[in-house]
């Protein structure tokens, strides 16, 4: 009939349905961070993913998340004495991200500790001192993701250990923890003004801690 338009054909709608699936599939892949292996876009935070050693990267998980902040990283450390960590939190903070660290006060004397490099390098660093140990293993990405698990911040845990590591991107949550940060730091004193134990030390707590500190720092 002259005039009209003929029907659309059935299929157009269904290329289009697949065309939009792909769209929103590639716009969450890149905007929650790709892949769980692959390395974040910059200013894209990881999404929810797990790592375990033996076997799993978690060092590079870790690494990633830190190139991905554009604004600040909160660090709670019982251990820290893995060098590629340290390196990324002073990239970071060359990058203008503010960071700063709690670290245990058993890495005033840990041969292996990162604390005196990231301190010497600008960072700020504080020692929390608990009736017994700072035992969190936490990281706090632009308020936005929460690094947790047993996995320390050290080489052991990486190499050697049994280890898990979650990546957690949720707004409200990392908000939690770094409004607990925050109670601790305001309870900590700063990295150089924090006292150094003697070397012989009698007292059981800190012969305790110091002991402890030892598996799985390097």
């Amino acid at each position: 009939m002259s005039g009209t338009r003929p029907p659309v054909p059935a299929l157009v709608p269904l290329l289009a349905g697949v065309l939009l699936g792909a769209l929103l599939t590639w716009g969450w892949f890149t905007t929650e961070g790709g892949a769980p292996d692959a390395a974040p876009a910059a200013g894209a935070i990881p999404r929810p993913s797990v790592c375990f050693t033996p076997g799993g990267d978690c060092t590079e998980r870790i690494v990633n998340a830190i190139n991905a902040a554009r604004e600040e990283v909160l660090v709670q450390a019982y251990s820290f004495t893995s060098p590629p960590i340290a390196r990324a939190l002073e990239e970071a903070q060359r990058r203008s991200v503010r960071v700063r660290i709690i670290v245990d006060d058993s890495q005033l004397t840990e041969r292996y500790s990162q604390a005196d490099e990231v301190a010497r390098a600008g960072l700020e660093v504080w020692v929390d001192d608990p009736a017994g140990i700072a035992h969190s293993k936490v990281m706090v990405i632009d308020r936005l993701a929460v690094i947790t698990g047993s996995f320390n911040f050290s080489r052991s845990a990486q190499e050697r250990n049994a280890e898990n590591l979650m990546v957690l991107r949720d707004p409200e949550l990392a908000g939690q923890y770094a409004e607990n940060w925050e109670r601790r730091r305001a309870v900590s004193v700063p990295f150089a003004q924090a006292a150094r134990p003697p070397a012989a030390n009698d007292n059981e707590r800190d012969q305790r801690k110091r002991s402890s500190a030892r598996y799985g720092l390097f």
